[in-house]
């Protein structure tokens, strides 16, 4: 029986299947292995018994996509949920999910909740300088007043779309909107602090009907680029890989932009809105502390499994393999012996 998991939560998988939901715990041959479990998984499942709605996981099948931060595989889509106000827009913490997308090649879509507070015109004016040149989908909405509603669930149809955002954006207020029958909680954005709280705890997929799904993820706010090298961070702006199309390649080759002479897109900075560029500078700086990181310091890890014969086996651990009495006592002789 094969299913996908809609949800984790305290070591239980729930998993949908043709036949209904279904509570599961994993094979401990699959704990062994380590491999990662995450929300979007197809899995293979064995049941307990007939009459039974519990069973185990036995196989995770082949992703066809998966992103770490948040742990969701198989989507089509990320609908990237900001705030116009309350709080404010963080255009940095915007271009790190966006770069995010550009990295795992995902279809990025912009959404600006709460369009319904005053004097929100010049903040949209802007939004749209920096972003519809690049190509980018935007969409403005409210889930308060319903404005925008009917095209955010447009571009549902037919895929399975993960919401991203940091906290208090709206991003349980829009899925109640678009199912009204799930009343997800909800919390107003602290006064004091200026910014939202958790209202979502994990991952979870949610239909909104039989071909369209909605990953709602707790929001994030630690992501950062400490997995890429510096001169790589370039390929994830369309405007720098623009620049270069259009007036050729700099001097060198692995140019960071920074202050390097022959630099074209310092020549052409004009053509750089600033909160892209400075937040350019910024992921190039913790890709610089990544880089740092792998010259000095071993990456090398264990495989967890190996393939005999056609068929994948779970290696032991060479600190939790035994010795076998054999060598054991070849080693007690050999002792004795010197």
């Amino acid at each position: 029986m094969k299913g996908q998991i809609f949800k984790i939560h305290s070591d239980f998988y729930y998993v949908n299947t043709q036949d209904g939901e279904y509570e599961c715990k994993i094979r401990d041959v699959l704990k062994k292995r380590k491999d990662s479990i995450v929300t979007g998984d197809f899995v293979e499942l064995e049941q307990i018994n007939a009459n039974s709605k519990q069973a185990f996981v036995s196989k995770v099948l082949p992703r066809e996509c998966f992103i770490p931060r948040p742990k969701v595989a198989n989507i089509n889509q990320v609908i990237i949920v900001c705030a116009i106000k309350e709080p404010d827009i963080d255009f940095e913490q915007l271009n790190r999910y966006l770069c995010f997308c550009e990295y795992y090649d995902l279809l990025p879509v912009l959404c600006f909740n709460k369009n319904d507070l005053e004097g929100e015109e010049e903040i949209i004016s802007k939004i749209k300088k920096i972003y519809e040149p690049l190509g980018y989908t935007l969409l403005f909405t409210s889930a308060l007043e319903g404005n925008g509603i009917k095209e955010f669930k447009k571009h549902l149809e037919n895929k399975i779309t993960v919401l991203c955002g940091a906290s208090g954006v709206g991003k349980s207020s829009l899925i109640n909107a678009v199912c009204p029958d799930l009343n997800l909680k909800t919390k107003q954005v602290s006064q004091k602090l200026e910014r939202g709280t958790h209202t979502t705890r994990h991952c979870e997929i949610i239909s909104v009907d039989k071909e369209s799904k909605i990953v709602d993820t707790p929001g994030f706010s630690q992501l950062k680029f400490d997995f890429l090298m510096p001169a790589d961070v370039g390929l994830l702006f369309r405007e720098i890989m623009q620049i270069q199309k259009k007036f050729g390649a700099c001097k060198f080759s692995d140019c960071l932009h920074e202050h390097e002479t022959g630099c074209q897109i310092l020549e052409h900075k004009q053509l750089l809105d600033e909160t892209r560029y400075l937040s350019y500078l910024q992921f190039v700086k913790e890709a610089k502390e990544y880089k740092k990181q792998v010259t000095y310091s071993g990456k090398k890890t264990e495989a967890h499994s190996k393939v005999v014969h056609n068929k994948e086996i779970t290696k032991i651990s060479s600190k939790k393999r035994r010795t076998s009495r054999r060598s054991a006592n070849q080693n007690i002789d050999k002792e004795i012996h010197e």
